[in-house]
């Protein structure tokens, strides 16, 4: 097996003995995507500093290439950076801050010209390149920040949050372009996200953060379909799994996960589960069914079209066994519940719904 790309091994970042990360280890292979997602103080950002060079690990090492740059200063590593900001400069024009670094290296001008054409021709800003930032809009702005990773040729691009100020549209938009550049160019990319369908949808490798530690690290269909812990099992995907605490279903002693879509209506006699009903959710082409049960969390129910399901009603449930995630019942002080079939984790017993956390930075 090669030797991965960039590694973290073990490395922490605290202040005053909280915040930021802790005994964090990951391996990324050489044209990766991760995505490392998390809520808001989860350590997620300090992680992406830690690899820039912005901050230095108090426990741990970070090996880029194979070389430890732990210590070394940002522009010895060998990367580049595209901020949730654009860190544009807004007396220069879209060409000026593109080729910014390459002037400041003092690349020839020719050499300069051609990398100028050849990243406004990949990010779709041809006839911009004399527009001023302040005449651009957030998507362009964007794509200006994504031209300049492209003609770094850095073979790391670090991302933090680059979509978050883009309205919805925009954002699956330029989705799609820095998933075409990094395919395009082989650039190995780590992402910073709160937005699960963001990480779900790019990355080759999810790493979720909870609380300075990472709570699971696997592939997207990995946290989606065997989730650690029922921390992951809300925090990925939309809607997220139902959840119910042990005893709710026959000959299942400990908690169970199961996402709403394997979840089928039944008569009561045959039903697994007798839910009541909340109220309905119109979707287009589906109906979602909200439903409570004094020992679950999340349930709901998918019907196909417009169905109308009068509040109160009950209703009886096929919670398949093939689709259930066990946990453990009965975590041990080191360990949070996981399922056999789970990916490695890095993490604390969790609850069923995510706690507040505080912020890198206290």
């Amino acid at each position: 097996m090669s030797e991965p790309f960039v590694r973290l091994e073990g490395v922490t970042r605290q202040w005053n003995g909280a915040g930021g990360v802790r005994d964090v280890s990951l391996d990324v292979p050489r044209g990766g995507f991760v995505a490392v997602l998390g809520p808001s103080g989860c350590g997620k950002s300090t992680l992406l500093r830690l690899l820039a060079g912005l901050e230095t690990p108090q426990a741990g090492r970070v090996l880029i290439g194979g070389q430890d740059v732990t210590h070394q200063p940002p522009a010895q590593r060998g990367l580049t950076m595209v901020f949730q900001s654009y860190a544009l400069f807004p007396h220069l024009d879209v060409a000026e801050n593109i080729l910014f670094g390459m002037k400041v290296r003092r690349v020839k001008k020719a050499e300069r010209a051609a990398a100028l054409a050849r990243a406004v021709e990949m990010t779709g800003l041809q006839g911009l390149e004399r527009r001023k930032p302040s005449e651009l809009s957030g998507g362009q702005r964007q794509r200006v920040a994504l031209a300049r990773a492209v003609v770094s040729g850095q073979p790391l691009c670090l991302m933090d949050e680059p979509l978050s100020n883009l309205d919805a549209k925009l954002r699956h938009t330029v989705r799609r372009d820095i998933k075409a550049l990094q395919t395009r160019l082989g650039l190995t990319v780590i992402y910073v996200t709160h937005d699960q369908s963001e990480a779900m949808s790019l990355s080759d490798t999810i790493v979720l953060m909870r609380e300075g530690r990472a709570e699971q690290i696997g592939a997207p269909e990995t946290l989606y379909r065997a989730p650690a812990t029922p921390f992951v099992a809300r925090f990925v995907g939309d809607p997220p799994m139902a959840l119910l605490g042990g005893g709710a279903l026959r000959d299942e002693p400990g908690d169970v996960g199961i996402r709403i879509e394997a979840i089928a209506r039944v008569p009561e006699a045959a039903a697994d589960l007798v839910a009541e009903v909340v109220e309905t959710e119109y979707l287009g082409a589906r109906t979602q069914v909200l439903l409570h049960h004094p020992r679950a969390e999340g349930l709901a129910l998918l019907l196909e079209g417009r169905v109308a399901v009068a509040p109160g009603a009950r209703l009886g449930l096929r919670l398949p066994e093939e689709h259930r995630v066990r946990f453990d019942a009965a975590p041990g002080p080191e360990h949070g519940p996981a399922p056999a079939s789970a990916g490695p984790r890095d993490g604390r017993p969790a609850d069923f719904v995510p706690s507040a956390t505080r912020e890198d930075r206290p």
